[in-house]
């Protein structure tokens, strides 16, 4: 066997096994999610047992599921939005001025451990009277999802020509026309792929809803731990919720990964 064929195997084996690594426990989730209980621990109906629906009526039924991804969606849409009307211009003035100082700032609250802010957070808003609300978590979103976006659309814009925005100014646009009208256009895969993957940590974000949301203002990963009790889990029920929580989000992934993959592709270009 020659020695390239022998490389492309092994590459072909590394690969298989990263997959299997990631796709399996998915797999047994969304199974998992058909099952009873009594067939969850059965060793022998891993992949052949009879479907049942009850694990969703009973998340969907019982468990006011519905309300929690309207809540899920709502703060998540909410946070992204908000992120991307200030994390856009603000990417751009540093990018054009080149305010490193500025983006090391942006950089450093971008990598502090989330977990460190939950007190004084939950001490500020409590005297506000926001505890249990829905801006409470938009807030505490947008704290991590703007850096996210600043971060990424910086990049996306030092890969810009300058002479464009010139170009405008020569023809008669003033800097916010020239942003507005010309910029902001080319970026538009940029903004798709910080606002991707804004939506996407705000929808899985679990930590900050734990401790700042309240019984009307619940999303989707805390009603997930519902499930879990002190001396018995449900885990058809908790498949079944955290498939209605997963799914969504990979179709989104899976129907967005060119946008994302050429954001980041054009952000890493320079010059």
């Amino acid at each position: 066997m020659k020695r390239s064929t022998r490389l492309d195997l092994l590459r072909f084996l590394a690969l298989a096994l990263i997959v299997a690594g990631l796709v399996l426990p998915i797999a047994w989730m969304v199974l998992a999610a058909f099952k009873t209980n009594v067939d969850i621990y059965d060793a022998s109906k891993t992949l052949l047992f009879t479907p049942t629906w009850t694990n969703f009526e009973r998340v969907f039924a019982q468990a006011n599921f519905g309300q929690y991804i309207v809540n899920s969606a709502l703060v998540a849409v909410a946070a992204t939005a908000f992120s991307m009307v200030l994390g856009v211009p603000a990417a751009f003035a540093m990018s054009r001025f080149v305010m490193n100082k500025s983006a090391l700032v942006v950089l450093m609250a971008r990598v502090i451990p989330g977990v460190s802010l939950l007190v004084p957070w939950y001490y500020i808003f409590s005297n506000l009277r926001l505890v249990g609300s829905f801006w409470v978590l938009i807030l505490s979103h947008m704290f991590v999802s703007l850096p996210l976006i600043v971060y990424i659309m910086m990049g996306f814009f030092d890969g810009l020509p300058v002479e464009i925005e010139e170009q405008g100014l020569v023809d008669g646009l003033t800097h916010i026309g020239s942003f507005w009208h010309l910029m902001l256009p080319l970026a538009r895969s940029g903004m798709a792929t910080a606002g991707i993957l804004s939506f996407i940590f705000s929808w899985n974000n679990f930590m900050f809803a734990l401790v700042l949301s309240g019984s009307a203002t619940k999303t989707l990963p805390v009603a997930i731990y519902d499930f879990i009790g002190y001396a018995s889990i449900d885990w058809g029920a908790l498949m079944a919720a955290s498939t209605v929580v997963t799914v969504p989000i990979m179709v989104v992934a899976l129907f967005t990964q060119k946008y994302i993959v050429t954001g980041l592709t054009a952000g890493a270009t320079k010059g």
